[in-house]
């Protein structure tokens, strides 16, 4: 406990820690100035009127999917003859959309909360992740960098229980942290949209969804900070994990994109980091191979695929765990001095 404690005490008192707290304290103020800012409570003439469009683009579904029936069964339907309609009426089922038109969809210059919650969500996450790798790479690299660590091995001399405790402290500290902020971000745009917007139809599903989305923020949040800190820990310097993230970024994100392109590969987005952390993020994310069809000269193809969370997860989770027990070997048996 008394390492813990130290750790915990050396963490909190960076000044890079501080900053980064006080940059998200900043970016929280920002966003919650502006939305509230820029909007206001609908008026009851407001709500009726983007109920009444709610209510006929409902209606409009509704007879296009029952015009797709009716071609069907051959039967005749009014209306416009000449609509497209696909194969497949279920495509035009409302009953199986994601979600149907509500009034909130047509309010303008109106903060609604069961619209914007999900990509303020994001951003807070973005942040977060970008948080925690940065302050898990600086706190093991200036360590090591200023010889802090080599100390420290002198009063609790077993390497790595003392890496491990560092760990562990920086992730439940990052954890902490980002968790109080997200609930601290959504319970303010809430009230904003108690006061000065529209909340929106709220319901188990709105927040269930809003929940799962949460959970994988801050899964990412610690894999992201964990990630941060083995990269650190293999090149000695915070610089080695800014490094290694901008030279991927460069060399595999961007120029190994066009060169994949160049070459058509096929399904080039699975060889990507950044599909995997989006399909985490989202639960599931679509592409299209354009090379899919090409041998395709009849009939409807579909050059679309799906990553979703489940190897997403597996592929992050992995990655990282390789990072951390290869910093941990390193670390074991390298000269510190």
């Amino acid at each position: 406990m008394n390492l813990i404690r130290a750790e915990v005490e050396r963490l909190t008192a960076r000044r890079f820690v501080q900053l980064m707290v006080v940059l998200l304290m900043a970016a929280f103020v920002v966003t919650a100035a502006t939305t509230l800012a820029g909007s206001h409570q609908p008026t009851p003439a407001e709500l009726a009127q983007a109920q009444r469009a709610a209510a006929s683009d409902l209606r409009s579904m509704e007879l296009e999917h029952a015009r797709c029936l009716a071609r069907d069964r051959g039967e005749p339907f009014p209306g416009d003859d000449h609509l497209y309609l696909p194969r497949d009426c279920s495509e035009l089922d409302p009953a199986l959309r994601d979600r149907l038109p509500v009034a909130a969809d047509y309010l303008t210059g109106v903060f609604t909360f069961t619209r914007q919650a999900e990509p303020l969500l994001y951003f807070l996450v973005a942040y977060l992740v970008l948080f925690g790798f940065l302050v898990g790479a600086s706190y093991i690299g200036a360590d090591l960098n200023s010889g802090g660590v080599v100390n420290l091995l002198l009063w609790r001399p077993r390497r790595l229980t003392v890496l491990g405790t560092k760990l562990g402290t920086l992730l439940g500290a990052v954890l902490t942290v980002s968790a109080l902020a997200s609930l601290a971000y959504l319970v303010t745009f809430w009230v904003i949209a108690q006061v000065a917007g529209y909340p929106g139809p709220t319901n188990a599903a709105f927040w269930t969804g809003l929940g799962a989305v949460w959970g994988r923020g801050l899964i990412l949040v610690l894999l992201a900070t964990a990630t941060g800190f083995a990269i650190a820990t293999m090149g000695r310097h915070t610089s080695a994990a800014l490094g290694a993230v901008a030279a991927y970024l460069v060399v595999w994100e961007l120029g190994g994109r066009i060169v994949l392109q160049i070459l058509d590969v096929a399904r080039p987005e699975q060889l990507m980091l950044g599909s995997y952390i989006g399909a985490w993020l989202a639960g599931e994310v679509s592409f299209w191979d354009s090379t899919a069809c090409r041998t395709v000269t009849q009939g409807y193809c579909d050059g679309s695929y799906t990553l979703t969370w489940q190897p997403a997860l597996a592929v992050l989770v992995l990655l990282t765990a390789g990072l951390c027990a290869t910093a941990f070997a390193i670390f074991r048996r390298r000269d510190l001095i």
